[in-house]
């Protein structure tokens, strides 16, 4: 793959490893910075903006980049709200989509100045008691899902995000009565979508959804744009031109129906971070257990969850400690080090022969990685470091200590 010949710009991963430890992510800020722009271009029309869905990845350094390539951004919660407003985002690049928040909640995005998505009649409802009379935006389920997983799968018929469009003319009656001015609609499908299809579909139906409400300044169409996570096995990429014209198109003819120019946005996450992403570990333990071959690694699932949680499949880099390449092959299963059965990385991959103190990379661990890592069996959260376009290794997040464990004990 032509983005990973340097993917470590004047370092090795062995390099790395043995100054800031492992586990270790490590981003590439050139694949990060050709992401946004790919999806900058994605429609020739000149109200189209990109919000970036921060829930990919949260960390300053990548925000800052990602603003500074002119994307706006998404926040789902206060703190990313926050850390957004410290990456130097304004409140009006910033979308606050809530899902089933608190008055608090909701009130700390409105002090902030931001335009709120709420994703229920009731959520409306708050909205207009704590802030009447105000701009406010609704995200619709379309009754059109996709995604890899069922777990992240966010519309259709059986989720919970998102209002019905048979509730239609209880939002209308909700504006009324608390004198809202319905600024926006968006919608969100699901994740890694690796066709353009249902994409369009969907986008059709909230253009339907989108021609009851003649108030409206924007419409978000939503993200889940894919990554071909199966690289090695010649998976093709999401072709983002093929999508470039029946957007365009729909665009269009909704302007015609409006009688104006719309704006209209989109909201990728894992598309702009996955791929400029891996994770680096240690192999500690190489084993056979009842003639099954065992690579034990320190990238346990406290790190790393998603082939966990998703059944997600990453392709996996062996780097020799020694720096001489393997070239014999064997089957085996990636393990990480939590005290569960579950805690597994790849089974029955076959890789380059993997000896005790090598190093492994996890590809495309840009997205939904470091965001959903915790410390389970009390173990520490890894550093994450840039390779910026100079090729330079930076540290832009430091390991965790031990006394971070106990810091906010009473």
């Amino acid at each position: 793959m032509e983005e990973r010949i340097n993917f470590y710009g004047n370092s090795t991963p062995q390099d790395l490893c043995a100054k800031y430890g492992t586990p270790l992510y490590v981003y590439n800020e050139k694949i990060l910075r050709e992401r946004c722009r790919e999806m900058k271009s994605l429609v020739d029309y000149p109200n189209f903006i990109v919000n970036y869905s921060a829930k990919a990845n949260s960390n300053l350094a990548l925000l800052k980049i990602v603003r500074d390539e002119g994307l706006n951004v998404d926040a789902m919660s206060p703190g990313e709200l926050y850390v957004e407003l410290k990456a130097g985002f304004l409140p009006a690049q910033i979308l606050f989509i809530s899902n089933n928040v608190e008055s608090e909640e909701m009130n700390y995005a409105i002090k902030a100045g931001v335009t709120v998505s709420v994703d229920a009649v009731s959520q409306l409802e708050l909205f207009g008691k704590i802030n009447p009379g105000r701009k406010v935006a609704i995200r619709f389920n379309p009754g059109v899902g996709a995604g890899h997983h069922e777990k992240v799968v966010t519309a259709g018929k059986d989720t919970k995000f998102g209002v019905d469009p048979a509730q239609i003319d209880d939002v209308k009656a909700v504006l009324e009565k608390y004198k809202l001015d319905l600024v926006g609609i968006n919608q969100h499908i699901g994740s890694l979508f690796m066709t353009g299809e249902p994409y369009i579909e969907s986008v059709k139906e909230l253009m339907r959804i989108a021609k009851q409400f003649k108030t409206l300044e924007w419409i978000d169409l939503g993200g889940g744009f894919g990554i071909p996570y199966k690289k090695k096995e010649g998976e093709n990429r999401l072709k983002l031109d093929s999508m470039s014209e029946p957007l365009k198109k729909l665009m269009l003819k909704m302007n015609k129906e409006f009688g104006r120019q719309l704006t209209f946005k989109i909201e990728p996450g894992r598309y702009i971070v996955a791929e400029c992403g891996v994770l680096l570990g240690r192999v500690n333990a190489v084993k056979l257990n009842h003639g099954k071959k065992y690579v034990g690694t320190d990238i346990g699932f406290n790190v790393f969850i998603r082939p966990v949680l998703y059944d997600s499949f990453h392709d996996l880099e062996v780097y020799p400690v020694n720096g001489k390449p393997n070239v014999d092959t064997e089957k085996v299963t990636v393990v990480g080090n939590i005290c569960e059965s579950g805690d597994i990385i790849a089974k029955n991959r076959l890789l380059p022969v993997v000896n005790e103190g090598d190093f492994l990379g996890v590809m495309d661990a840009g997205a939904y990685a470091w965001v959903m890592s915790s410390n389970y069996n009390n173990r520490l959260r890894p550093a994450e470091v840039l390779i910026n376009e100079n090729g330079e290794a930076v540290l832009i997040r430091k390991r965790e200590e031990l006394d971070d464990l106990v810091r906010h004990y009473l």
